[in-house]
């Protein structure tokens, strides 16, 4: 999937540069940004419609709710002894 790119100026203190470029490569660093700040941008609607898909997914959501309940019932157990 090719995508626009535009380039952008960002201030770094020299400590968070040299960490960049050790942990993600000299030319990696637009990449990592991108990906981490990607997450925090989604807006509320995919983020919505994205639940409502997993919610109608009644295989999964039966699954959810019995490790859910198992988890409660090990955290009760614990406490009662």
């Amino acid at each position: 999937m090719s995508t626009a790119t535009k380039k952008l100026t960002v201030l770094v203190e020299a400590d968070v540069y040299r960490a960049l470029q050790r942990r993600v490569g000299r030319g990696n660093i637009g990449r990592f940004l991108s990906d981490v700040a990607r997450p925090h941008l989604i807006s509320s609607t995919t983020l919505r419609d994205g639940y409502a898909q997993m919610a109608a997914d009644r295989a999964r959501e039966r699954e959810a709710q019995q490790w859910s309940e198992g988890v409660l019932r090990d955290i009760y157990d614990t406490k009662a002894r």
